[in-house]
């Protein structure tokens, strides 16, 4: 049975769709807003960059906020969202590791912790794909 279609008789598929629907929605609001963030105040991101030894910190910041904004907008919309999610799960596991691997800073255990959780997410999301309530769903 797929994730994707209704069984007669079953609300089971269609949870599963409103279910990821809520988990798309969910992941995306963080990187809508921080790619939003990013692309808004370029130069302080690339100050931010450059001061933990990022190259090309200016364009590190646009192609970021790029990817968080309209990734963020794919997940939510759910286009392409196993091919997204992947991309979104290597940014994120990437970010963590030139950003978020102080281990005498608490708050960057915080970050480093919430970094995994998102990257499961969106693992999960690659694996299971977008739901019944997506782009995919209508385009396929």
């Amino acid at each position: 049975m797929s994730l994707n279609t209704s069984v007669a008789g079953s609300g089971t598929a269609s949870n599963a769709s409103a279910t990821i629907l809520v988990g798309r929605v969910l992941l995306s609001i963080l990187f809508i807003l921080s790619g939003f963030a990013k692309l808004t105040a370029i130069s302080a991101t690339a100050q931010w960059f450059g001061s933990i030894g990022l190259p090309l910190p200016t364009a590190a910041a646009v192609g970021s906020g790029l990817l968080e904004f309209f990734g963020g907008l794919a997940i939510l919309v759910g286009f392409q969202t196993r091919i997204v999610a992947i991309v979104l799960a290597i940014f994120t596991l990437a970010a963590t590791a030139v950003a978020h691997l102080n281990f005498a800073d608490q708050m960057q255990m915080l970050m480093l912790q919430k970094n995994l959780g998102l990257t499961g997410g969106f693992l999960l999301l690659a694996a299971l794909g977008a739901g019944a309530y997506s782009v995919d769903a209508k385009r396929g």
